[in-house]
């Protein structure tokens, strides 16, 4: 079978420098020793792979006993996590990714200028968790329906977006809030490059074959973004963690395949998976 690659795909600088934070406090430090506050990143096989390691990814800061290396992982943390961990006596190594860093002292900022601050992100997405920390009362939207219940009439708004997010909806959740009635409106672009340069080389890669592969973990939601636009582009899309996921069904009839992946998603994941659909033979299609 004839396979295309996305020309951007698979892991961004931010994971990279997660994962690499998190292999060198293992070697640091003693067996059992360092505790993640949740996955380093949202892919499955890279945080089995650490856990293998030796790292702890239990997220449970009540329980970690003093002493003990916390790493904050990709997504970020409160402030309230770093006076805790603190409190109890833990040693801090920082994985946070320097665009959530960003997103964070820009909420503070915002804040501190006299903004209400408006994030448009989902609500439960760890980095989002973490971001609205940095400032009290923090609206945090996601679609338009009940704008008009939590945005403050004629209020003055400062507005900053989850870094994996479209740049499309994004853009479509300003406009709809600039027609509610406001004092002020400013918009700091907090979205990360490389996510939107991995959603529009998918797109476009949407549009050249007959189905699309999008590789990644379920829980991933630069991942999930990427499956989204590549059905909104029209083509059969299949979002899979690793091949042994993979239906020959899903390639019945379909000559050219393209294959993507989210920014969490390792190189190993997506050789095996671009090896193993290009040695199709013509009766498994």
């Amino acid at each position: 079978m004839e396979v295309r690659l996305a020309r951007k795909r698979g892991f961004c600088f931010g994971v990279e420098d997660a994962i690499e934070t998190a292999e060198r406090t293992l070697r640091e430090h003693e067996p059992g020793r360092v505790v993640a506050l949740g996955p380093v990143i949202h892919n499955p096989q890279v945080v089995d792979r650490l856990e293998q390691a030796g790292l702890n990814q239990s997220g449970d800061l009540e329980r970690i006993q003093p002493g003990t290396t916390v790493l904050i992982r990709s997504h970020g943390a409160g402030p309230d996590t770093y006076a805790e961990a603190a409190r109890k006596e833990l040693n801090i190594v920082d994985a946070t990714c320097v665009l959530v860093k960003r997103a964070q002292t820009v909420v503070r900022q915002l804040h501190e200028e006299g903004y209400t601050v408006v994030m448009i992100g989902d609500a439960n997405h760890p980095e989002v968790r973490g971001v609205i920390g940095y400032a009290p009362n923090v609206i945090v939207v996601d679609s338009e329906d009940k704008l008009d219940d939590v945005l403050p009439i004629r209020g003055k708004l400062g507005i900053v977006a989850q870094t994996t997010h479209a740049p499309e909806h994004v853009a479509h959740m300003i406009g709809e809030i600039a027609r509610r009635p406001f004092r002020e409106l400013r918009v700091i672009n907090t979205l990360c490059l490389e996510v939107v340069r991995r959603q529009e080389a998918a797109v476009e890669l949407a549009g050249e074959v007959d189905v699309m592969f999008v590789l990644g973990g379920h829980h991933s939601a630069n991942t999930q973004e990427l499956a989204r636009l590549c059905c909104e582009a029209g083509v059969p899309t299949y979002h899979l963690e690793t091949w042994a996921e993979f239906k020959p069904d899903m390639v019945r009839g379909k000559r050219i395949a393209g294959v993507t992946a989210g920014a969490s998603t390792p190189d190993f994941t997506i050789d095996e998976f671009v090896e193993k659909l290009k040695s199709l033979v013509p009766e498994e299609r």
